[in-house]
């Protein structure tokens, strides 16, 4: 696999025969940790938020490898099934965990990158050391009674869930604190006034500083799930 932007390609097997998508590997020079980070229903693996991510999350020494879902491979906006989201899962963490060569491998995902790595735990098909979910879509926004939890408790690993205090896919806040609450381990990371892409109203900043603020909390979760201290 390249290094430091230059794409790679994985091989992914789907329920009708295989595809492959495009990733990049950030490694910094002494990683102590490794994540794969999904991107979000409408942006693929190069999206600034999440480049600006990862490349924050390397100066804390973690390494990255973010990747494209099939659909984006194909050129589609809708995302496809969620079984072949799964199998990327599954073919990503794989690849990373070798790459990894016993260090902890986390999984992380923006909205729906998340979501459907929430589901490849709990179905066992991917056993991340903890999860990550930027700004987890825990309802279509203004559809409260389609929520996307049932699958949550069934996530053995830590999970911690960094949400926008004004993201309309988790209002009302108590739903989402309920779906929290049934699970194994897992906490809320607040990030007040923040919408779905955390941007602040009244504070204009690009999506790629955006995501790097974010990483030093997230890398700082990391070593606690890491070392089983739990939610604080």
């Amino acid at each position: 696999m390249n290094e430091d932007g230059d794409p790679s390609r994985i091989t992914v097997a789907l329920p009708n025969g295989s595809a492959e998508v495009s990733a990049d590997l950030v490694m910094p020079s002494s990683a102590w940790a490794f994540a794969a980070v999904a991107h979000g229903a409408g942006a693929g693996y190069r999206h600034p938020f999440l480049t600006g991510f990862a490349d924050a999350l390397a100066r804390e020494g973690v390494a990255t490898l973010r990747f494209n879902f099939p659909y984006v491979e194909a050129g589609r906006r809708m995302p496809g099934p969620a079984a072949h989201a799964i199998a990327t899962w599954a073919a990503v963490h794989a690849e990373l965990a070798e790459r990894a060569a016993g260090a902890p491998v986390f999984a992380m995902g923006k909205s729906y990158g998340g979501r459907m790595a929430s589901m490849a735990a709990a179905e066992g098909v991917i056993a991340p050391a903890g999860l990550v979910y930027l700004g987890y879509p825990l309802h279509p926004p203004g559809n409260p009674d389609k929520a996307r939890t049932a699958h949550l408790p069934d996530v053995s690993q830590p999970q911690l869930f960094v949400e926008g205090t004004n993201d309309p896919f988790i209002d009302p806040h108590e739903q989402l604190e309920e779906a929290v609450a049934s699970c194994q381990v897992a906490e809320i990371a607040w990030i007040d006034g923040g919408g779905h892409s955390f941007e602040v109203k009244g504070h204009k900043r690009a999506p790629a500083e955006i995501a790097a603020g974010l990483a030093p909390m997230v890398a700082e979760w990391l070593r606690r799930a890491h070392s089983g201290a739990g939610p604080t």
